[in-house]
């Protein structure tokens, strides 16, 4: 670590545990859809969310993430854009209606059902039009490198790399848990329903916050 420059690696570690048992639009997303379609679709919503979050490493690690976060329009579309998908998520929970058919296997007949490459794209997007992750990577890496180190770019590939790999874990706990205790609580489809309203409700709630996040 010291010959990329990467200082406190042990502190970064312990903040990126912190940072990923902060609720926000990625656990919301992973829960809902645990909720809704079960362990599934809610490990395939982690992954979607992991691959996001690559995303944003590399851009972080070439420069990128920096243009969008000190141009105010830049970051106003990202901003705008993503609060509205997260609304739009939001109202299709909300109006999605309740399953006539047997209970007997709920996870592939839910309310909402979204096919698994819906589910992991929708997974992505989220994560990349959530713009406190766009000033989290920018402000955040920054300090855990050494300004006179020549590895800058490594260095934040390898931090963004440790960070995927550490969110990937937690999510995917996230969604096993989360499709665990539906899938014992949510026998009774109309219960279930009513679990993935609350997770809708919480979808819109976080899209207007984020839309309404000053730069």
């Amino acid at each position: 670590m010291d010959q990329l420059g990467i200082t406190h690696f042990s502190l970064f570690c312990i903040a990126v545990l912190l940072l990923n048992a902060t609720p926000g639009p990625d656990t919301a997303y992973i829960v809902g859809r645990s909720i809704a379609q079960g362990r599934a679709a809610g490990l395939l919503s982690a992954l979607g969310i992991s691959l996001g979050c690559l995303i944003h490493a590399i851009a972080s690690a070439f420069g990128l993430t920096a243009i969008i976060a000190t141009s105010a329009l830049a970051f106003t579309i990202v901003k705008v854009a993503g609060g509205g998908y997260l609304v739009y998520l939001g109202v299709r929970m909300l109006l999605s209606k309740p399953d006539k058919t047997s209970p007997v296997d709920l996870e592939p007949m839910v309310s909402g059902y979204r096919p698994p490459k819906a589910i992991f794209w929708q997974a992505v997007v989220t994560n990349l039009l959530n713009p406190k992750v766009v000033l989290f990577f920018l402000s955040f890496f920054p300090q855990f490198v050494r300004a006179d180190t020549v590895h800058k770019t490594s260095a934040f590939l390898l931090l963004g790399a440790v960070f995927v790999v550490m969110s990937t874990f937690w999510n995917s706990g996230t969604a096993l848990l989360a499709g665990t205790l539906a899938r014992r609580a949510g026998r009774n489809p109309q219960f279930r329903l009513w679990l993935e309203r609350f997770v809708g409700s919480a979808f819109i709630a976080l899209g207007i916050k984020l839309v309404l996040t000053k730069h």
